[in-house]
């Protein structure tokens, strides 16, 4: 594969992007219709994260409620929280008397008790807990039904159709559901922040530990000790859902997304889950091109106070095929957009890498700015018109 980026500067981006990548079309090959690997599930999908190829799907468009998955949203809400600086990991959350209120899965918060965000972050993602996510879902929007809105309205911004929510938690609720299909995309959102299956791979902890009120944590998600390369994401059961789980895995540079929902017990989930994790890493492999974060190209804005602005991948980026397969003509290129509107925030999306193959385009990603662009001031501007004379004479 040739790691050779084609830069067309400053050309305006005419596809509508939701601000996020544009995942590749979803594969109804022959690698989807022949096989079967979720005979005891409702519906299923697997696919790869960095381009979002599909690998199999059976239903993967078929509405049905999500139980706990749910929380792979509010996870996705609340490392964007801590991404943006609007929460920190070691910030005290006051539990109030609604979230310690909240029944099936939870961590036995009390009311007026106080946890870091980090224990309550690992009270959602190894013990699913419905209270922890409660009180994280408070603390950043100020209720859960504010929170839910966002999760709502997140959905709309990454282009998904088939989801609706009503809870943080995914406790039986009319009018809540989802789509294997969504799940995957939004468990490939969320796997944008690398930092989040440090919790989702635990498989034991405490909280509180060494108080009289010590809680031990055990992962709903068993695979994380039993399928090697299984770091996350989340389970989830209620008695219309019955067994469901979005999983993730990493083999060398490949991580794939799979996602069952509907299977009949607990044991049909993870061998349907395994099966499909091992028809991936059998059959595909990945070539990785850039890490996220990684830089790409810079611009020099004449009316930005800092000049040279540094332009990363907002998410790694790779090629998937399948083994053997040449990849040779594979290339990147690069368009920026042509305009831009002061000041940009960090992450605020500049311009797009493809990745291609000949004329096919593989993947899609967006590009953003490394940090906040302020807008010039006055004299700033002076100063670089002083200098520009100086340097024409």
């Amino acid at each position: 594969m040739k790691k050779k980026l084609l830069i067309t500067s400053m050309m305006v981006i005419v596809y509508s992007l939701f601000g996020m990548s544009v995942y590749a079309e979803e594969s109804k090959g022959d690698q989807t219709n022949s096989i079967n690997l979720a005979d005891n599930a409702k519906s299923a999908i697997l696919l790869e994260r960095d381009t979002g190829q599909v690998f199999y799907d059976k239903d993967a468009h078929v509405k049905l409620p999500p139980a706990s998955m749910t929380k792979i949203m509010t996870l996705l809400l609340i490392m964007e929280a801590l991404e943006q600086g609007d929460l920190k990991y070691e910030e005290k959350v006051r539990v109030s008397e609604r979230a310690a209120s909240m029944g099936g899965s939870q961590i036995f918060l009390e009311a007026g008790e106080e946890m870091t965000v980090k224990d309550l972050l690992k009270g959602i993602a190894v013990a699913s807990g419905n209270d922890a996510s409660v009180a994280l879902a408070e603390r950043i929007a100020g209720s859960e039904k504010a929170f839910v809105k966002k999760m709502n309205q997140k959905v709309k911004k990454l282009g998904l159709e088939n989801t609706k929510f009503q809870n943080t938690t995914g406790l039986p609720a009319e009018d809540h559901y989802s789509t294997a299909y969504d799940m995957a995309m939004i468990a490939k959102e969320l796997l944008k922040y690398e930092k989040i299956t440090k919790y989702t791979s635990i498989y034991e902890d405490y909280l509180r530990k060494g108080k009289e009120n010590e809680f031990w944590l055990v992962n709903t998600n068993k695979l994380v000790k039993f399928y090697p390369g299984v770091d996350g994401l989340k389970t989830g059961y209620t008695n219309e859902a019955k067994y469901c789980l979005t999983a993730t895995a990493k083999k060398g540079d490949m991580r794939v997304i799979a996602v069952v929902m509907g299977a009949g017990t607990i044991k049909e989930r993870n061998a349907t889950i395994s099966g499909m994790l091992d028809y991936a890493f059998n059959h595909y492999e990945t070539k990785h091109i850039f890490d996220k974060g990684e830089r790409i190209t810079s611009l020099n804005l004449l009316k930005a106070e800092r000049k040279n602005i540094e332009i990363i991948t907002s998410e790694s980026i790779s090629t998937v095929h399948r083994k053997g397969e040449d990849t040779k003509n594979v290339e990147t290129v690069i368009t920026l957009d042509s305009e831009f509107t002061l000041p940009l925030k960090k992450g605020a999306k500049v311009g797009m890498l493809y990745v291609k193959d000949g004329d096919k385009t593989l993947s899609k990603t967006s590009l953003t700015v490394k940090e906040d662009i302020e807008k010039a001031s006055y004299l700033t501007l002076f100063k670089r018109s002083v200098q520009k004379l100086a340097n024409s004479r």
